[in-house]
Parts: structure tokens; sequence; C-alpha cells
């Protein structure tokens, strides 16, 4: 049954990452996020895939996908911690939708297993972290940038980005798992 929730999983977020590319590329100006002055990078949208997640609880229900620039993958595939200068990582939001067609069609296959299908819906944002161990220096080396519909989030909202990531010390502030 897991295998079978990956490959969902991640057939929604190949699917999304399509509706990712659009309000990056179409919105981009030189907005950069407060306290960190981080940009939309170009060429983001041709980064590899990290991993996907699902999140759910209370009233959120999306479907996350985690990108890599070249060194970050880098730093996966070597195993080494912490990642280097110039790590870059993306993180595309969107909304969990149920999908019928996809459930008829995946019954066929798994008659009697009761599946569910959902796909990547409307896009809600896109995060980032860049390393740079001098420049960001009290946030453990990284910076982190929240971008939705093009635009940065205030402030207040970017405040929130390091405490959130103090967790996963031990892995250089990061969430994201290799998934080969």
């Amino acid at each position: 049954m897991k295998r079978i929730f990956f490959f969902l999983t991640a057939i929604a977020a190949f699917t999304g990452i399509a509706a990712f590319t659009a309000p990056v590329s179409g919105h981009v100006d030189d907005e950069a996020a407060p306290i960190y002055g981080i940009k939309i990078p170009s060429g983001c949208r041709d980064w590899n895939l990290i991993s996907i997640g699902h999140l759910a609880g209370g009233n959120v229900k999306q479907l996350r996908a985690q990108l890599g620039n070249d060194i970050a993958m880098d730093g996966f595939r070597e195993c080494t911690l912490p990642f280097q200068d110039g790590t870059i990582f993306a993180a595309p939001h969107w909304n969990e939708a149920a999908s019928d067609e996809n459930t008829k069609g995946l019954a066929r296959g798994f008659p009697g297993a009761g599946l569910q299908s959902s796909v990547a819906g409307q896009f809600v944002n896109v995060q980032f972290m860049v390393k740079d161990s001098k420049k960001y220096a009290a946030t453990g080396g990284w910076g982190f940038a929240d971008f939705k519909d093009g635009k940065p989030g205030n402030e207040t909202l970017h405040k929130t980005c390091f405490p959130c990531h103090q967790p996963a010390k031990e892995r250089d502030y990061v969430f994201a798992h290799y998934a080969l």
C-alpha cells in the first residue's frame, strides 16, 4: 500500500510541476524576500526532484515537491553535511485535489483496494532555502524565501522560517530526504 501511495504522490508531484512553472515564470519581477534578500532563482524549473511529500492536518491538505540545484544534488548523492555554499532548494506547494478520473482508472488495476487518487490542484506557493554560511550565519547558514504568485511574503512570514527548520538541525536544517 505504501508503494501505491508513493506512486500516486509521485504522479501528482510530476503533474504539478507544470503548475509550478507558470506562476514562477509568469510573474517574476525583481522583488526580493524581506530579511534574506532572496529572489526567485532563474532556471529553478529545471532542477532535479529530490522528493515529494504530503502535508495534511486541520484545513491543510497539500502536495509538496522538493527540488535542488546541482550543488544540492551533489550534496545528497555524496551524503555530505553540511551542504556547500551555493546549495539552493525549492519547494513548490499545491493544494491536494481528488481525482475521480484517476481513481476509476486505478480501480481497474487494483480491484477491491479502495484506492482514492489525488493530484496537485491549485498552486499555493514556492519556498526557497539558499546556503551562504557567511551571509546567513545567524540562521544556520541558510537564507529563506516564500513566494506566492511571484511576490515575496512579508517580513513576519519570513521570521517563521528558521524557527520552523530548527528540528532538522542535525541534517543542516533540511527536511527533505533524497529519494532515488
